[in-house]
Order: structure tokens, then sequence, then C-alpha cells
């Protein structure tokens, strides 16, 4: 009995594309969309939030 490989939504383009070994995009559809996803990160238009280090998320600004 073979199982199917899972398929998952491209991160990309949102289209469906199948999670195996043959698929050598993955988690991407296409070289296109993995592409494109790259040059998002290069041109930093992807961010990670950050906290200024030190300060609680909750605490109020003090004037020094």
């Amino acid at each position: 009995m073979a199982s199917t490989p899972p398929k998952v939504r491209c991160p990309q383009c949102g289209a469906e594309s199948v999670w195996n070994p043959e698929n050598k995009w993955r988690p991407f559809c296409s070289e296109r969309c993995k592409l494109i996803d790259l040059g998002c990160w290069a041109d930093e238009s992807y961010r990670v939030p950050a906290q200024e280090a030190g300060l609680p998320a909750d605490a109020p600004p003090h004037d020094d």
C-alpha cells in the first residue's frame, strides 16, 4: 500500500505543492516562487519584530 505524499500551499503564491523529495523547490511550487521569496529576504521586505534589549514590552517610556 503506497501512501500519497501530502500537499502543502506554496508560501509565495498559494498553489498546491507536493511535499516529497522529487519536488526540489519544496515548500515552494517552483524555482520562481523560491527566488521571489529569497529576493524579499534580500531586500529586507521581511522583518522579524524585535524588542529593544533590557526593556519589557509593557514598560512606560521614561525621561533621562
